[in-house]
């Protein structure tokens, strides 16, 4: 077999024990899709949902201070059908990756323009299209696998104890 070959078959082999022909369905963190309407404007979050798994989360399997992915898998995505309005920042209808920044006591919410990206390796700052703060709360109840929830104009994340939101106009 020539160099060439034989190239293309490590990568391939290499792109499919990585995860990357794994179907979305096999996996641990399942892929999972949140859409609602939200003043006339379709909203829909991609994310791969993980578990908690009697792990430690906050500032463990999710470390403070270090862009994080906001979900497992491939970084979660944020759609808007048509312009929206977030902390009094104009975002252009497109989808864009959904970072969270957190620390033990406010998070920094991230709009990225490179929605296709695998978790946040190749996370680039200058791409963002906004950076906001919100702080999170304690959840009502135990949420084992995280969650998005758009409720009216909000959206919500839930993962363990922890609950963060924030609103579109």
């Amino acid at each position: 077999m020539n160099q060439l070959k034989i190239s293309f078959l490590l990568y391939f082999a290499f792109a499919c024990f990585g995860g990357y022909c794994q179907n979305s369905s096999e996996r641990v963190s399942p892929a999972r899709v949140e859409t609602k309407d939200v003043n006339g404007t379709k909203i829909s979050i991609n994310y791969s949902s993980p578990a908690v798994k009697g792990r430690t989360i906050w500032g463990d399997l999710v470390p403070y201070n270090t862009v994080w992915r906001t979900g497992a898998n491939e970084a979660t995505t944020i759609e808007f059908e048509k312009e929206v309005k977030i902390n009094n920042t104009i975002i252009p209808a497109g989808t864009y990756a959904l970072f969270t920044l957190p620390t033990d006591e406010n998070w920094t919410i991230i709009l990225n323009k490179e929605a296709r990206q695998w978790g946040a390796f190749n996370y680039d700052k200058s791409k963002d299209v906004i950076r906001f703060e919100s702080k999170p709360t304690k959840s009502k109840e135990f949420n084992e696998n995280l969650s998005f929830v758009i409720e009216k104009n909000t959206v919500n994340l839930y993962w363990e104890n922890l609950e963060l939101g924030f609103n579109i106009e």
